[in-house]
């Protein structure tokens, strides 16, 4: 009997590509716990609750300001990560549910 070609889910296939990226997963693993990694008494806003601003992340990454915008961008798009803005600046969260979901998608898949 042949069994019928089962593809992934494309959300699935995009968020994985973007964690395939060593420096975005890192960013990730710092938007964990943005009280540990970044600046608090610099934050313009509450991390907890918009994220901390890209400037503080280009900062840590040391890496150019569009490098870190174009690995964000990624994220979002992957659905990882939320922007918010706050005035000029622009500020990212990871979007735990999302994350969450992969995970036990990714599982159910493998």
């Amino acid at each position: 009997m042949a069994e019928t070609a089962s593809f992934p889910d494309p959300e699935l296939v995009t968020a994985l590509r973007a964690l395939s990226n060593p420096v975005r997963l890192q960013l990730l693993r710092w938007l964990r716990e943005p009280e540990r990694h970044f600046p608090m008494e610099q934050a313009i806003a509450d991390p907890a609750e918009v994220g901390v601003c890209v400037s503080h992340i280009q900062a840590k990454a040391g890496l150019a300001q569009s490098t870190v915008s174009s690995y964000l961008a990624e994220l979002q798009r992957a659905g990882l990560v939320r922007a918010t803005r706050v005035g000029k600046w622009t500020h990212y969260k990871r979007d735990e549910e999302r994350i969450a979901r992969l995970v036990a998608e990714l599982g159910q898949s493998l």
